[in-house]
């Protein structure tokens, strides 16, 4: 058992997608349009309604272009998904500037920017975004336009009671910060825990299916071998050195000494599993694609050779299992052929998948990553939609990533057809003798 196998399945950062910020934006807009629509409709009350519009919409248009312009299934750095809520901080900051300050009973949605990154980035962000968080409230404690009520029977609140609403804010704010941050870390170490058991007893289950092997094999050929080689050394014996027959019998037994060698080496193998935990780039290829070869699809591995010598990687389960499943896609969409491209240099690696099949649907194409979204063919459709990116290909992609690797989905230049996914690992952590995952930043 090496320190390896228990990190292999863990994240070396956090990470939020920008479709979850983007999501939250979306719903943020909606509930402050809905609100200040029933506040001056419903209520009647008067409120800076160009102003109030005016942040809405430079939200949204926000929005709009992230959602456009960045593959909303992209995972953000910790420090650019915190400037979002940064952002969203800010911008609540105004709307209460302009409708009562802490007097508005919405100023308490201050705590849900710092409570979704104290469960989905590093603690020294979400300490800023807590400060930004008080430091804005503190700000609307004394500057702010008058709450909208009946002008009729204005509200007025005592001073004291707005610094018993910033002193509540302040305290949520760093208390349930705190403690969403503590179970979300329980449980994410919980989560690695698990994984890394999981590979762990799939490693030994490995090397004792190899030991059982090893052994049923040095039971079952160590005999006829050895008859063999004392046959063969008899006959030796028996027969001039000047015969025909001597060099075939002297050529028999040494390689019949030679099979009960390397049997010796086998049932010896050491619990690291060498010579097997390392392997040339080329040799991890092939023993990916070697199970996609004998259903009806042409497999063609082309490996580029780069000007410095070929990249020596662990034999990582989690980078066979997800490059296999890519494969697996490949071979069961492609109509004739499936290509598989290895390449490197001194900084990278690359291993580039593509098929001659119907590619990805263009509606697909920037949501794979999320689980359960597939278009895989049934029996029953008559409509011969493709599809195979469902739970499999979220796995894969998961495990490729943990490794260190990029994983990028696109389709082939018109006129040509079919999809093409390239992973690509920086040398470095590919050669690594331990993919050991990095600090929490």
């Amino acid at each position: 058992m090496t320190d390896a196998a228990v990190s292999d399945f863990r994240h070396p950062r956090r990470y939020v997608r920008l479709d979850t910020i983007l999501r939250l934006r979306w719903l943020a807009v909606l509930g402050q349009l809905a609100t200040i629509f029933i506040v001056v409709q419903g209520l009647e009350f008067e409120v800076e309604v160009i102003p109030c519009l005016t942040i809405i919409g430079l939200s949204a248009l926000l929005s709009l272009a992230l959602q456009i312009a960045f593959n909303p299934m992209q995972r953000l750095e910790p420090a650019y998904a915190a400037a979002l809520l940064a952002l969203n901080i800010v911008e609540l900051a105004g709307l209460l500037y302009f409708t009562g300050g802490l007097e508005n009973p919405f100023s308490f949605l201050f705590l849900a920017p710092v409570l979704i990154s104290a469960t989905a980035l590093p603690i020294r962000l979400t300490i800023a975004l807590g400060v930004l968080a008080v430091v804005c409230a503190s700000v609307l404690v004394y500057f702010h336009f008058p709450l909208p009520w009946d002008s009729d029977d204005p509200l007025v609140l005592p001073p004291i009671y707005l610094y018993g609403v910033w002193l509540s804010i302040a305290v949520a704010i760093g208390v349930t910060s705190l403690y969403a941050f503590q179970v979300t870390e329980e449980a994410r170490q919980l989560s690695d825990a698990l994984a890394a058991t999981e590979l762990v007893l799939t490693r030994e289950q490995h090397l004792t299916q190899l030991d059982g092997l090893a052994a049923a094999a040095a039971h079952e050929l160590g005999t006829p071998l050895s008859t063999i080689f004392l046959i063969s050394r008899e006959l030796e014996s028996t027969i001039a050195d000047d015969s025909p027959l001597a060099g075939d019998l002297r050529t028999l037994r040494e390689q019949a000494q030679r099979c009960r060698d390397i049997l010796a080496k086998i049932t010896q193998l050491s619990a690291t599993g060498a010579p097997f935990d390392r392997m040339p780039l080329s040799t991890l290829i092939e023993e990916a694609v070697a199970p996609h070869r004998d259903f009806g699809v042409a497999i063609k591995v082309r490996i580029a050779l780069g000007v410095t010598h070929e990249p020596v990687g662990i034999r990582n389960p989690a980078i066979l299992y997800g490059v296999g499943n890519i494969l697996e896609n490949a071979v069961d969409f492609a109509r004739s052929a499936v290509e598989v491209n290895a390449s490197w240099n001194r900084e990278v690696v690359d291993i580039v998948i593509s098929d001659d099949g119907p590619g990805i649907a263009p509606d697909m194409l920037k949501r794979i990553g999320e689980p359960y979204l597939s278009r895989r063919r049934h029996a029953d459709d008559t409509q011969g939609e493709h599809g195979g990116l469902g739970l499999g290909i979220f796995i894969a992609r998961t495990l490729l990533e943990r490794t260190g690797a990029k994983v990028s989905f696109t389709n082939r230049t018109f006129p040509e057809h079919g999809a093409v996914v390239q992973i690509t690992w920086p040398r470095a952590r590919f050669e690594a003798e331990e993919m050991a995952a990095e600090p929490v930043s």
